[in-house]
């Protein structure tokens, strides 16, 4: 029964008590020193409740992942978020390296795992290219929510491991039985007392999607479930989308109605209003004027036409002229909102950069980043735990020679990612300023290189190499890299000729 109903029911019998009841409720709400606390009129639609996030989200999580992936497959709006994620997370792919203290040993390991990242060697379907799954993983956790990773240990290919992409909906809901004693199974992932994950049971299904009786229990260790966790009584993925759902949608269905709309309003129709005939016929049937010779039976609009009409008729024109509504202000302004929902620019979702500053622009793509940062985060979390499942199964192949490898484990699987760099908006400015950084110990020679994608020590050595193969060939590659080869020949105490002069 509610509020409002007892209330009428109160009024009915006594207004003087209905009016104190409403007195109090109000200076009730006075009292409180929030108003989004409130009860009263402004708030007394909004109902809340507290509850655990799997509470929350279990009732939901599949309605959610439904539609989003029905946006996913209708909506340019959604698709521009996902791909400006899979553009910026992931980009061309993320680069090894080995630090192990040993350069030939580094060459080694960064040889087998470039050649490992191959199709046929990391995917147990032989499809996709580690940098590859890496897309897809992140489409499916802004779609889904999460993506769930076994690691499979298979013979063929270069080691025995592989990766096996599982989708979320394959995580079997109806299991109720534990694997082992005082654990839980909540979701289709089994938990111990301290809500750690043990293991996953997997529904089985054939190659069309058709489940099969029974489950499979696979350890925690040999898999990775891949989602962001917002609550610490979370414990299932829940779409990255879900908060903006809704908005997509209405833009959809807007965009659609503009559509339909703006396809009417380019329709013109001419209709032939008959006088009526004096003779020759019965009423309106007949089809010809009184010198019998107009007929207007299927005739059609065309440029440049002139045709003649019957006495007494006229030509009535219907142009369903638009209406004066401005979508763009709209899309614009719906457009930002979705995009600020999911942390990012109006120009990241739209790449409409019309009215853009390099300023802004920077100052757009900066934020961005800050955004980004949290998912790459998160999956070189994943391509870590990849790495070291990658290095063991190459020791106990034999690939690679580690003395004492469980000893020093640690030394042995010490690495870096670094992500292949992006065009900069404007290079001589961003070059500029990294240059000026540089020389005032604002920034290190290896953080320049981190930044556009390098390998400080592999710099180094290319340009080392360079300068000694042009000395080699009689070439000043000094003053074509550095633009000055006789101050820096006269610091390494090799005057080039001239130099005095």
């Amino acid at each position: 029964m509610g509020v409002g109903f007892l209330d009428d029911m109160i009024a009915a019998v006594s207004p003087q008590w209905a009016y104190k009841r409403e007195a109090w409720r109000q200076s009730y709400d006075a009292l409180r020193h929030y108003d989004a606390a409130g009860y009263g009129r402004i708030n007394s639609h909004w109902a809340a409740v507290n509850e655990s996030a799997e509470t929350t989200d279990r009732f939901s999580r599949d309605v959610i992942r439904a539609r989003a992936r029905d946006l996913e497959r209708n909506s340019d709006i959604l698709q521009a978020i996902v791909l400006a994620y899979k553009r910026n997370v992931v980009g061309k792919g993320y680069t090894l390296r080995a630090n192990t203290g040993d350069d030939d040993l580094n060459r080694r390991i960064e040889g087998l795992w470039r050649q490992w990242c191959k199709a046929r060697n990391c995917d147990v379907t032989g499809e996709q290219s580690f940098t590859q799954l890496l897309r897809m993983a992140v489409e499916r956790k802004k779609v889904d929510g999460g993506i769930l990773f076994l690691f499979r240990h298979t013979s063929g290919g270069l080691v025995p491991f592989k990766l096996q992409a599982i989708e979320v909906d394959e995580l079997d809901v109806s299991r109720t039985e534990p694997r082992r004693r005082g654990n839980r199974v909540v979701g289709g992932i089994e938990y111990n007392a301290w809500r750690r994950p043990v293991g996953y049971w997997i529904q089985q299904y054939d190659i069309e999607g058709w489940r099969m009786l029974e489950s499979v229990y696979v350890d925690a260790k040999d898999a990775y479930f891949l989602y962001s966790k917002r609550r610490p009584s979370q414990i299932r993925e829940i779409s990255d989308m879900a908060h903006t759902l809704t908005r997509i949608r209405d833009v959809n269905e807007f965009i659609n109605a503009v559509s339909v709309k703006e396809r009417i309003a380019a329709c013109l129709a001419v209709l032939i209003k008959k006088a009526i005939p004096t003779g020759g016929g019965i009423g309106r049937s007949a089809g010809r004027s009184p010198d019998g010779r107009v007929d207007y039976a299927g005739k059609r609009l065309s440029p440049g036409m002139m045709m003649e009409m019957g006495a007494g008729d006229e030509a009535q024109v219907i142009d369903p002229h638009s209406a004066a509504t401005d979508a763009t202000a709209f899309l614009r302004t719906q457009q930002s909102l979705i995009g600020a929902g999911q942390g990012l620019s109006y120009e990241a979702v739209s790449r409409d950069m019309k009215g853009s500053t390099y300023s802004s622009a920077r100052q757009n793509a900066i934020e961005d980043e800050d955004t980004y940062a949290e998912e790459v985060e998160l999956l070189q979390e994943f391509m870590t735990e990849v790495y070291e499942q990658f290095v063991i199964s190459c020791y106990l192949a034999g690939l690679l020679d580690l003395p004492g490898f469980w000893d020093r484990k640690a030394e042995y699987l010490a690495h870096t990612w670094v992500k292949s760099p992006k065009k900069w908006i404007d290079p001589a400015k961003e070059s500029s300023a990294g240059q000026t950084a540089l020389q005032s110990g604002q920034k290190t020679y290896q953080d320049i290189c981190a930044e556009r994608g390098k390998d400080w020590r592999q710099a180094v050595d290319e340009t080392a190499e360079v300068l000694a193969y042009g000395r080699e060939k009689g070439v000043n590659m000094e003053e074509v890299i550095f633009g000055n080869g006789a101050q820096i020949a006269a610091q390494q105490g090799d005057d080039p000729e001239g130099a005095e002069e």
